[in-house]
């Protein structure tokens, strides 16, 4: 974990950091994966939030999808909804139902995701920490933002355990 203290470090291997990301991921508590995730969601050091979303969103399985969409949807009035993708959102659906279903999910593309994800971090940027425990709960599904993304997980991780000892 010491390679990864002090910020993006070049040396490291994309690789190592996603195999060292699973080890650490099981070996400590959600709540500090939850934290590294979020702050690389939120690094500029790595591509914003809407397409790093986007991209997770694409690599998921149709409950993760529903999940992400759940939670993205809960931070954004009917404005927005209506907005995304030309109102194609608020129309798959409809209107005022309140949870997306796996099924629903599959039908939203990755750049609609983007689109909402973006708007939805402008008018609530609490959504990137919600979106961060959220994804704590999937490790797994953590490998599709790329090992320096997750290097920059692990630094915040490896600070948050520093300061836990």
């Amino acid at each position: 974990m010491q390679q990864y203290l002090g910020g993006a470090n070049p040396n490291v291997n994309p690789a190592q950091a996603e195999n060292d990301f699973d080890s650490v991921a099981q070996n400590v508590p959600r709540a500090t994966v939850a934290q590294g995730v979020t702050q690389a969601l939120r690094s500029d050091q790595t591509p914003p939030f809407g397409q790093m979303v986007s991209q997770l969103f694409s690599h998921s399985n149709p409950d993760q999808r529903a999940g992400m969409l759940n939670h993205l949807l809960a931070s954004v009035g009917p404005s927005v909804l209506s907005s995304v993708a030309g109102g194609a959102l608020g129309n798959l659906l409809g209107g005022g139902q309140a949870r997306v279903s796996p099924e629903q999910a599959n039908q939203v593309s990755p750049d609609q995701v983007q689109e909402l994800a973006s708007k939805a971090e402008q008018q609530n940027p609490g959504i990137v920490d919600r979106m961060g425990d959220f994804y704590a709960e999937h490790p797994t599904l953590l490998k599709a933002i790329g090992g320096a993304a997750l290097a920059i997980a692990l630094g915040h991780m490896a600070q948050g355990m520093q300061q836990r000892h």
